[in-house]
This record gives C-alpha cells, structure tokens and sequence, in this order.
C-alpha cells in the first residue's frame, strides 16, 4: 500500500469533482460511451450502527454528492447491516435483484461477502469497496490509509508517554477480527509500539462492541492493576469510551487517567479529549472520502472510464485480487491542540456541539470559544 503522508484536509460536502482527484480528466474522457445519464441508482451497503459516523457523516454525505452530480435525478439505494454479514448479504443480494447501477459496500466481514460480491459482478453490476476492502472481484476501493491511522495512534500513544521504556505496560483494545482495516490499524500500532512499551495485554473484540472491549478491560485491570497501565491503545472511540468506563469503574480518575487513543473523532469522543479523559482519536476526513465514492460509482456508471481511473490514484491488494485502483484518504491525529483547525474548521461539529454545559470550562481552558 502507499505510504501517504500524515496531513490536515480541509473538506467540504460541495467538494468539486476537480477536488475529488478528477484533475487528470479530459474532455477526452468524454469520448467513453455512457452507460447511464442522470436517472441512475446508487446501492450504498453500510455495516454498523455502533459507530456513530455511517449515519451521520458517510450515508448523507454520498447522498449529497450523487444529487449534486446527477442534478438531482439519481437516487441512493440505502441499507445499514447492523453488524450482521447474513442480513448484508440478503440486502446486497436484493439490490442485484432491483438492478442498482452500482454498489458501495463498507462489509461487515470482508471475506464471507466474497461471494456476493461476484453475483453482483456477473449481474454486471460494479462493486466499489468503500472504508474496508472486501473480497471478491471489485471494481475500486476508496478508504483512509488504514496502516497510517494505526501508526498515528501508537506514535501519538509513545509520544504521551515521554520517556516511554519496556516497563510502560501496555493494553491493546483491537478491533474486528473480520474486518480488514482492524489487522492494518493493529499493524500499524505495532510498527510504533514495539521495542518501545511492553504490551501486556492485547484484545480482538468481536464487531467492534463497546460492551465487549468493557468486559476485556476489566479483565485486563484485575490481571495487571490498574496503577500499572501506562496507557491503552483502542482502535476506536466507541471502544475508548468504554475502556474508560472500566477503568473509572477500577477507582482512575482524573490525572491519573492513562492516555487512551480513539479513532472517528465522535462527538463524545471529542468531549472526552477536551476535558482530558481521551488523549487523542484520528480525524478522517469524511466528507473527501464520502464525496470521493460518490464521484467514483457516478462516473463508473457512465463508462468514463478515464475519469475513473484519474479518481484511483493508488493501488491496494485483497486476499483474493491484487492491484485494485484505489482512493486512498489521508489523516491526522486529533488532540486538544488542534480540534478547532479540524472538526470544527472542516463543518463536521460546531463549537456549541462541543462546549455544553458539562464542557463548558474545558473548553475555555483551551481556548474553544
């Protein structure tokens, strides 16, 4: 996969179709023979409720951009799996069925939706990975350099730490085992925290459940004590916000708080990194991606073949096919330092979202006004 480096996105749910990667486009392009106008359907499959952002960012911000680009005459096919890969396969299988002019699938297990994907495929209908890379034969993959965002959260992690020797002992919170981008975020995590902190104790939690990453947290304090964990690395915030249930429920509060990574820059997680409970999460601009999907599946079905292309610049592998054109997003790593020049600056939270009541004082003591 190709290294991207770390950086801020300014994004913006109008984003240009120049701004999505179309600069490489001709009016060449144009010579591809259509096989749609306007009147198109966008099958979008997401897999989770549990993290906050398919809902509130990712589904309306595609939505969005398909009007925009089809002057309101395409429509999106929408369906939310709930963590459950049998019902995502009944609602991909039916959007075959209804004959959707494309699909975007964030799967909820990458390899059991291989099949599915290949009906699609001999239905001749296109089949864009969108956040994780299923399997199958795909036409593109748009998505955040996942190996980046774990090498984010494990660099900001020993940076927390100072002089962070093998006796800072470590918890890994992880996510899926059937998710792909979980074994990239955990590799990356690993390239900045090996040799660096003694990881003691490292979990998979089974479709990303805060529950889940709650009980193995406990377990994790009654093994090692709460006093000695230095700090603890979860893939997520939906999982950051329950590692801190389990250990303000073990008596931390807090200075004594451990810093805790996050991912998704949620809105409570968000709140937990102004009053210090949270020390970081990664921001992964979603509007670019969401807008970039939107781009990529419009121009896919209207055979512009090269203005396709210019929207893939990078190239991933899956188990099963390799070189898949690829979108690949760039991200950053969200502390107190920079909330305001991120979530706030790109539209995606207003300070008043932010600063209620409860948080009022913490934001003044960092300036969010």
């Amino acid at each position: 996969m190709r290294r991207i480096a770390i950086a801020v996105v300014a994004s913006t749910l109008s984003l240009s179709l120049a701004g999505c990667g179309m600069l490489g486009a001709t009016e060449a392009a144009g010579e591809a023979t259509p096989t749609k106008g306007d009147d198109l359907t966008v099958g979008l499959l997401m897999p989770e409720e549990t993290n906050t952002r398919y809902e509130q960012f990712d589904y309306p911000i595609i939505k969005s951009k398909v009007a925009e680009l089809t002057n309101n005459k395409g429509s999106i096919r929408y369906a939310n799996a709930n963590a459950k890969n049998s019902t995502q396969v009944t609602q991909m299988e039916r959007m075959i069925d209804d004959k959707v002019d494309v699909i975007l699938l964030d799967a909820v297990d990458s390899k059991a939706i291989a099949g599915t994907v290949k009906k699609a495929k001999d239905a001749g209908i296109p089949v864009i990975a969108y956040d994780r890379l299923a399997q199958g034969p795909i036409d593109a993959y748009v998505s955040f350099d996942n190996e980046l965002v774990g090498e984010v959260q494990g660099r900001t992690l020993v940076e927390a730490l100072g002089a962070a020797d093998l006796s800072d002992q470590i918890v890994m919170m992880n996510g899926s085992p059937t998710d792909p981008n979980s074994a990239q975020f955990k590799q990356g995590a690993l390239s900045e925290l090996s040799g660096r902190v003694k990881i003691s104790e490292s979990f998979d939690t089974k479709d990303w459940d805060p529950k889940e990453a709650k009980a193995n947290m406990a377990k994790a304090i009654s093994k090692m004590g709460a006093s000695k964990i230095a700090a603890v690395y979860s893939a997520n915030d939906a999982m950051a916000g329950a590692v801190i249930k389990a250990l303000k429920a073990a008596g931390v509060s807090g200075d004594d708080m451990p810093p805790v990574t996050g991912q998704d820059a949620e809105l409570p997680a968000v709140q937990r990194i102004v009053s210090g409970e949270q020390y970081m999460s990664v921001y992964k601009p979603y509007p670019q991606m969401a807008a970039a999907a939107a781009a990529m599946a419009v121009a896919k079905v209207r055979g512009r073949d090269l203005q396709f292309e210019s929207l893939t610049r990078d190239t991933v592998d899956s188990p099963t096919d390799k070189g898949i054109r690829a979108n690949l997003v760039p991200v950053v790593a969200l502390t107190k330092s920079n909330i305001k020049s991120t979530v706030i600056e790109d539209g995606i939270y207003k300070v008043s979202d932010i600063c209620t009541s409860e948080y009022k004082s913490a934001c003044n003591s960092i300036g969010l006004k």
